[in-house]
This record gives C-alpha cells, sequence and structure tokens, in this order.
C-alpha cells in the first residue's frame, strides 16, 4: 500500500465526468472503415441522386432538424465535406444545392470526443477575471478527452476557485468547435533543428534554409523550394529531401477559434499525421518573459498509432493557438513540463527522458532541449517502476514546487512532490516522504484502473489547487495548504 499524508489534502467535491453528448462531426467514407478498405463512395453518390427533389429535400430536413442543434453551422459542415468527395460524382449527374447538401450528411458523422474517458487536466489563470471578488479566481481547465479508438484531444472546462476552499465548474454544454487551420509562422532556427535532429542536414536543406526570413509563412517556404538551383536538383537525393522539408515545415501549424465560442466549447482535434491517434497529457503553464510579457504554453504528446513526439503549443488568449515540435534530447519521451519562467537566461522543462527518472533540460541556442540533468530516481516502494512530473514547476519562495507521479505495485499511480533550488534546479532540496495522493476506494476503478494523475495545478491565496484524474475515468479536484506541505517535505 501506498502511504499516502491524509492531514494534507483535502478532496473538494465537483466532479467532471465523461459526457457522451460532446460530440464533434467528422468526415466519413462507407467503406473505409472496414478490414478490407472498398470504398463504397460513388455508388453511394449515384444513389443520392437518383431521389426526387422531394425526398431529398425531405431527408435533408429531417437530417437537419434532428443534429442541427447539436452541431454549430452544420449546413457549412455538410458543405464542406461534399467538396471533399465531389469528384467522385459522375459526370453525367447534376446535383442541386439541396443534393449536394445531403451527399455531405451522408459522408458525415458524429464522434463523442469524450465517450470513453476524461483525464489528466491541468489548470491555469483564465484569460478573463471580470466580475470575481477579490479572493476569486477564474482559471481554465485542460482535459485529455478519450473517444472510440482511444483516440485523444484536448478540451477544456472553466471553474472559479475561492473564497475559501470554494470550487465552483461552470456548465459545459453546447455545439463544440474544433477550430480552424490557419497558415503558421515558422521559425526558421526550429526547422533547421528539426533537418538536423533527423539526418537531413545537406546541401538541399542548407540552401533552401539560406533563403528563409527568421520568419516566414507557407507561401515563403514554396518559393524558397522553388528557388534549388538546377545543379542541385539532378541530385538523386533531392526529391527526398524535398519531401523531408515539407514533412517538417508541415510540423508546425496554427489553430484558431472565433472569439465568441467559449472555452468549453473548443476542441484541439489532432491535426497532422504525428498525432492522428491522439493528443495526449497537455500541460499548460502561464508563461511569463524575461520581458515581463506572459502568455499561455503547453506541452502535449503527439501520438501516430505507432511512435510519440513532444509538442509544444503556444497562446496568448487560448483562442489563436501555435503549434511547434519539440527536439533534442531531452524532449524524446512523454512528460515534458515548461518552468513558467526563464531560470538565470535560461528555458528549462522538466522531462523523462529515459522513461523512468524525473530530469532537468535547458533549451540551447539552436532550440534543442538537451541531455538531461537526473533529479529523482525511484526510490521508495510506491513509485519503483517510474517517476515523472505532474505538471510544471510551481514557484513558491521556498523552492520550485514539483509534483510527481510514481507507479508501484499493481500499476497503481500516486501523486508525490520534490522541492527545487530557485536559483539552481538542478539542486533537489527537499522532498515528501510518502505520496500526496493516492487512489482511495472511490478512485481506483475506471478506464485505467488504479490511477490517479495530474497535468499541473496553481497556487493561489496559499493553497496549492490540484485537479486530478481518477482512474481515467473522470477529473477531481483537491487542495492542499501549502505551507503544510512544505513543512512535511524531508
Amino acid at each position: 500500500m501506498t502511504d499516502e499524508h491524509p492531514d494534507l489534502t483535502v478532496r473538494l467535491g465537483p466532479t467532471l465526468t465523461p459526457d457522451p453528448g460532446r460530440v464533434i462531426v467528422k468526415l466519413f467514407v462507407p467503406g473505409e472503415d472496414a478490414a478490407l478498405v472498398q470504398t463504397r463512395a460513388s455508388a453511394l453518390i449515384e444513389r443520392i441522386a437518383q431521389l426526387d427533389d422531394d425526398e431529398t429535400s425531405q431527408l435533408l430536413d429531417q437530417t437537419l432538424a434532428r443534429f442541427g442543434d447539436r452541431h454549430h453551422d452544420l449546413t457549412a459542415t455538410f458543405q464542406h465535406h461534399y467538396e471533399l468527395v465531389h469528384h467522385r460524382v459522375a459526370r453525367t449527374s447534376v446535383l442541386s444545392p439541396t443534393a449536394r447538401l445531403l451527399v455531405g450528411a451522408y459522408f458525415s458523422h458524429e464522434y463523442a470526443v469524450e465517450a470513453a474517458a476524461l483525464c489528466n487536466p491541468s489548470m491555469v489563470p483564465h484569460p478573463d477575471q471580470s466580475n470575481l471578488d477579490t479572493e476569486q479566481l477564474r482559471v481554465a481547465v485542460s482535459l485529455r478527452q478519450i473517444g472510440e479508438g482511444h483516440l485523444s484531444s484536448i478540451g477544456f472546462a472553466t471553474a472559479v476557485i475561492g473564497p475559501g476552499s470554494r470550487l465552483t465548474v461552470a456548465d459545459r454544454s453546447g455545439p463544440l468547435v474544433t477550430g480552424q487551420r490557419t497558415g503558421a509562422r515558422h521559425r526558421r532556427d526550429l526547422l533547421a533543428a528539426g533537418l538536423a535532429e533527423d539526418g537531413w542536414d545537406n546541401e538541399v536543406s542548407a540552401n533552401v534554409l539560406a533563403s528563409l526570413p527568421e520568419r516566414f509563412g507557407d507561401e515563403d517556404f514554396e518559393r524558397a523550394l522553388g528557388r534549388i538551383p538546377t545543379d542541385l536538383l539532378t541530385r538523386a537525393t533531392t526529391q527526398s529531401t524535398l519531401e523531408q522539408l515539407r514533412r517538417t515545415a508541415a510540423a508546425s501549424y496554427a489553430m484558431t477559434f472565433a472569439a465568441d465560442s467559449p472555452l468549453h466549447r473548443r476542441v484541439l482535434w489532432p491535426a497532422t499525421p504525428a498525432e492522428s491517434n491522439g493528443m495526449e497529457d497537455a500541460r499548460f503553464v502561464r508563461f511569463t518573459g524575461d520581458d515581463g510579457e506572459a502568455a499561455y504554453q503547453a506541452t502535449y504528446t503527439a501520438y501516430d498509432g505507432r511512435r510519440i513526439a513532444a509538442r509544444r503549443l503556444s497562446t496568448e488568449d487560448l483562442a489563436h493557438f501555435q503549434i511547434t515540435p519539440m527536439r533534442g534530447p531531452g524532449a524524446r519521451n512523454k512528460g515534458v513540463a515548461l518552468f513558467p519562467r526563464t531560470v538565470g537566461g535560461r528555458h528549462l522543462a522538466l522531462c523523462r527522458s529515459d522513461g523512468e527518472t524525473i530530469g532537468l533540460t535547458a533549451l540551447d541556442g539552436t532550440n534543442l532541449w538537451q541531455p538531461p540533468v537526473p533529479l529523482h530516481a525511484p526510490g521508495r516502494g510506491w513509485e519503483l517502476i517510474q517517476v515523472g512530473n505532474c505538471g510544471s514547476p510551481i514557484e513558491t519562495d521556498a523552492g520550485w514546487l514539483v509534483l510527481t507521479h510514481g507507479v508501484g505495485p499493481m500499476r497503481q499511480y500516486a501523486i508525490g512532490a520534490l522541492l527545487l533550488d530557485l536559483d539552481h534546479p538542478e539542486r533537489v532540496i527537499a522532498e515528501l516522504p510518502g505520496a500526496l495522493l493516492a487512489p482511495n476506494d472511490t478512485e481506483r476503478n475506471g478506464y485505467v484502473p488504479n490511477v490517479v494523475y495530474s497535468c499541473g495545478g496553481l497556487l493561489h491565496a496559499g493553497t496549492l489547487w490540484l485537479p486530478y484524474g481518477a482512474s481515467d475515468a473522470r477529473v477531481e479536484f483537491a487542495h492542499v495548504a501549502v505551507a503544510a506541505l512544505l513543512d512535511a517535505m524531508k
């Protein structure tokens, strides 16, 4: 069993449970979901084309009446899906605008983003702090949403903490939106770091990099590819290099949401091949730069069904997001967590590059996260399998408070704590001897049994507020008096 400190942690009442009614609309091509892919799209479109106008209108009206309230601008989605498959329309077929929308409806289906599980939250101050009492703080809670096929996306909830130990979670109802992918403003140094790490540092890639500005858009990138000298184009490796250049550049993208869409309705949905099977365990933090400007940063794990990759997300308002890969030895596993500010001029992060030890990594001048300095290895019974972080370090007067997770017998996950030196965070100056939070009898059953796990809490009014996933079944909340926690550390 795990030695928990029951006198430190106070569990709170609100619980977020998976809601199968939170759905998005995805493209559906009949036949592509079968074990033997045999697209039946053309035959379906021909059958729709044979319907008379009255039946076509009736079917479309019935569909919009049944599903329209569950989605934002469903007609526009049907039109978009029609445009994706209209090349399959026979040249002899002339489809009316109504028939085109009906085709789009048949090539659409609902996906419940959190039908399987809701877990692994992090918490940051909300961009909107209006209409609150002096002791209150509005917070944004990021959520790992898991649907059919164990496909993860990033969702949000809004809550208010205070006064005292009160925590109120806002309603999460209403149609979800997945945002609009827009052209990213790429960074040349990040592109160069990715090419170098993957072994594509050659004459062709060097020529392209040399012709790009420090910040560039997709059109700038294509122009740079078009300026490659003829004598380089004839080389045997040029085409494969060009393909790699495009893949590396496409890993960075931007996603935007309408400003009037409530935060709890926004869904960050996989948008690149590297994250096609999920965006997992986002660790959000409010980062303050050396110039005093603050913005949100997050790290998450991109998963394509076989490989994992670390990604970094930046946003000023939780409405417009820039996503870029993380490169280097310190970012080669799950669980990277950024510090909320630079330390001694260095951008730092916690990591677990060896899969079982908490480490400290720094970003070098070429945008590579360097080999980590080990901070904490498995040592106590409740964490002998592996240890990792539970979100970004939290700054206190005594040092950087790091919430950890450890894995023990029967693969039970529990949450612990370390304290790092403020100026030299490679030094561990204190540790909580036992677990801060372990699964109790009401938390041990779920999608993944015997797990409590967090991707980050925050400090408010001398209290650590901690959202956590209970056995990947639901999200619960707790708080801890920071002074008492520090006193209990050895």
